[in-house]
């Protein structure tokens, strides 16, 4: 039988409870340390991203009585403050992109579930790719990938970087654009039928 205490308690439940009792605060982490190790890693790669992922949880635990608990999950605002902390780490992420444009796309390892025809394709799209990320504006890259590796709502987005979802969806727009010319008006996952 399953103790109440052991059924998943929503975000805003912890951090209630992480106030007169630190230690739940670490069911936060278990939740949502891997996907924000993920993102980071992919924006600044593995090296700084336990790191960061770190100073994220440390910078949430300090600040955990300010959460407003209105907003039952955690990771748009987990995912609000590491961004904070990737834009401070701007040329490191440009650093990266430029370097992941100078790596060729036999050096890359996907996953072996990944069909080859389209793994092909994007691997051979990578330094366009990289490149057009690289050209972004911090404001229009950070909405792009919030969504596209975060994987947040335009919602979520929005609460994470403080701004309206209108916002969200201008700056998206611009950046799935701008991503696209450099692409050719292509899309390197999307094969043609």
């Amino acid at each position: 039988m399953t103790a109440p205490s052991a059924i998943r308690s929503s975000d805003a439940d912890l951090l209630r409870e992480s106030r007169s009792r630190p230690e739940a605060f670490a069911a936060l982490f278990d939740r949502y340390g891997d996907m924000l190790y993920r993102y980071v890693s992919r924006r600044l790669g593995p090296e700084v991203a336990e790191d960061l992922v770190g100073e994220t949880f440390l910078i949430a635990f300090a600040r955990r009585e300010r959460y407003d608990l209105a907003y039952a999950e955690a990771r748009p605002w987990l995912f609000g403050i590491v961004t904070k902390l990737i834009s401070r780490h701007h040329r490191t992420e440009g650093a990266r992109y430029r370097a992941l444009q100078r790596v060729s796309a036999d050096d890359t390892a996907e996953s072996p579930a990944d069909p080859v025809a389209a793994r092909v394709t994007a691997q051979a799209s990578r330094p366009m790719l990289v490149q057009a990320l690289a050209g972004l504006p911090r404001r229009d890259r950070d909405v792009l990938l919030l969504i596209a590796w975060g994987d947040l709502s335009y919602e979520e987005a929005a609460q994470a970087l403080g701004i309206p979802v209108g916002t969200v969806r201008s700056r998206l727009n611009r950046a799935r654009r701008k991503v696209r010319a450099v692409l050719g008006d292509t899309s390197p996952m999307h094969e043609e039928e």
